[in-house]
């Protein structure tokens, strides 16, 4: 693996100041707008090119959709189930470079079980996808052997897998990626970006672009900055600087449920819609914390809000309902400790009518790059292949300065606190911490480990860390993005003062 990144990665209070008087009129070769996944892939691939760039986000780092996923780095499973093989193999490919050189401290994988419980044409189906998706896997290149195979199992390991399954049956077991957290890549792509030159600003939104000038307004006072090109990386929200571009959203719900309440599982738990071979609803536990229940797919109407989305009470019902039909003793809506939704940018293909066109499942999750003047807005796409993504943003921007260089490093090029599995098992501080922040664990752990809240595992360190190098200027930011608390409402209160404190320390 390639050696650290080349300079200061830490996004401190102090380098935000100086990077905003350095902005005020100044020239750059690119100005990303949004810090999602996305943009700040973008961000990287172009400063690792030699580009200077400038990213500006108006909320936080992640503070989008980019926080809302799955939490999966997946082999595209879904996309074989529609004839997408292309991007099937895109998805294994992108899997495999984040398994080995990108960022190995924050995948781990994941076993998922389809239990004969919900029929054993079901289980029979989710073994063939899964052997599908091994030979696709074994086809790319870092693929073969980064996963188990699939396989039947019985029902002795079915209930070790997910104690609270009915007893007495087996299924079938496949293996696929799982993100420590979506939130602390985003934080990693855009601090390792900083250590190749980047600029990258929160509370900094784009009001306008006009020619070569992009208006924006950073703590609420205006800024103007020339760049040769600017890319729109905002999401669902692209459509505020191309008006063009026809999209989509769906929305995308997950509840919340302490682990004991499943047994605290080692497995996904994967049972199909009533109805449906190609939509699940999983069960994901997390490492160390609750398990995840979903996802829905439900088309949005309407204008896109900047608020947070939340689930709707039939996606509630359809989620508890879809994972009680396999289940001892079924859930309810008093298990239920917290909640999140995530709006995907699904791009409608120039071909549709001016209807509401097919349903957002089966949309194609393929991105659009489409330049409109200065403007490149690269829109939709899967948080597992972002790299592939800005690499191609890149490529269309890098021909269009006449200068940077061609080809993408990123490949080969790995995220701050990334190390080989050696490496990181010889890192001196606790396993989760190397799981989060990887080779910077013992800065983290040096910062304190008194723990947040009684009975949850988040560290007085991350707070601090988060506050001193990540970027992190308000309780929101630490608490709902840097360390996933408020993910959990209850737990996000009791630690409200502790994250006053980090900030005030900072």
């Amino acid at each position: 693996m390639p050696g650290p990144v080349p300079g200061d990665p830490d996004l401190t209070p102090a380098r935000r100041a100086a990077d905003v008087e350095a902005l005020t009129g100044g020239d750059v070769d690119v100005v990303v707008v949004g810090g999602g996944v996305t943009g700040a892939g973008v961000a990287l691939d172009a400063a690792a090119r030699g580009l200077s760039v400038t990213l500006l986000e108006r909320a936080d780092l992640a503070a989008g959709t980019s926080r809302w996923s799955s939490k999966l780095v997946h082999g595209g499973l879904r996309y074989l189930a529609h004839g997408e093989v292309g991007l099937a193999r895109e998805s294994a490919r992108e899997r495999a470079v984040l398994v080995r050189t990108t960022a190995p401290h924050l995948v781990r994988p994941l076993p998922f079980f389809v239990p004969d419980a919900a029929g054993r044409d079901v289980s029979a189906v989710g073994a063939l996808g899964g052997r599908l998706g091994d030979a696709v896997r074994r086809s790319v290149r870092g693929g073969r052997g980064s996963l188990p195979g699939t396989r039947r199992v019985g029902a002795a390991e079915a209930s070790r897998l997910v104690p609270a399954l009915t007893p007495g049956r087996g299924g079938a077991l496949f293996w696929d990626g799982q993100l420590t957290d979506d939130a602390r890549l985003v934080v990693a792509l855009a601090r390792t970006a900083a250590a190749y030159g980047a600029r990258v600003l929160t509370g900094a939104r784009v009001v306008a672009v006009d020619g070569a000038e992009v208006h924006a307004e950073v703590d609420g006072a205006p800024v103007v900055v020339r760049a040769g090109a600017v890319v729109n990386a905002t999401g669902v929200w692209a459509q505020r600087l191309a008006p063009g571009i026809r999209l989509a959203p769906s929305r995308g719900s997950h509840l919340v449920v302490r682990a004991d309440r499943l047994g605290d599982p080692a497995a996904a738990l994967t049972v199909p819609l009533p109805g449906s071979r190609s939509r699940y609803v999983f069960a994901l536990p997390q490492p160390g914390g609750p398990v995840y229940l979903g996802i829905t797919d439900e088309p949005v109407d309407g204008p896109v809000p900047d608020g947070d989305p939340v689930p709707s009470d039939a996606e509630v019902a359809q989620l508890l309902g879809t994972v009680n039909r396999v289940l001892a003793a079924p859930l309810t809506r008093e298990d239920v400790v917290g909640s999140y939704a995530g709006l995907r940018p699904l791009v409608l293909p120039e071909s549709a009518g001016t209807g509401p066109g097919d349903a957002t499942a089966d949309l194609s999750r393929r991105h659009l790059l489409r330049w409109d003047g200065p403007v490149l807005s690269v829109v939709g796409g899967k948080l597992t292949t972002y790299r592939a993504i800005a690499e191609e943003t890149v490529d269309a921007v890098v021909a269009r300065l006449g200068r940077g260089a061609r080809r993408s490093p990123t490949a080969s090029l790995p995220l701050v606190g990334a190390a080989s599995p050696d490496v990181l098992a010889r890192v001196t501080a606790p396993a989760r911490l190397v799981a989060r922040y990887g080779t910077e664990a013992p800065r983290v752990a040096a910062l304190g480990a008194g723990m947040v809240v009684a009975g949850r595992p988040e560290t007085v360190g991350e707070l601090r860390f988060g506050a001193l190098a990540e970027g992190a200027r308000t309780v929101a930011d630490l608490l709902d993005r840097r360390v996933r608390l408020g993910l959990v409402p209850a737990d996000r209160a009791a630690a409200v003062t502790a994250a006053e404190a980090a900030l005030g320390a900072g």
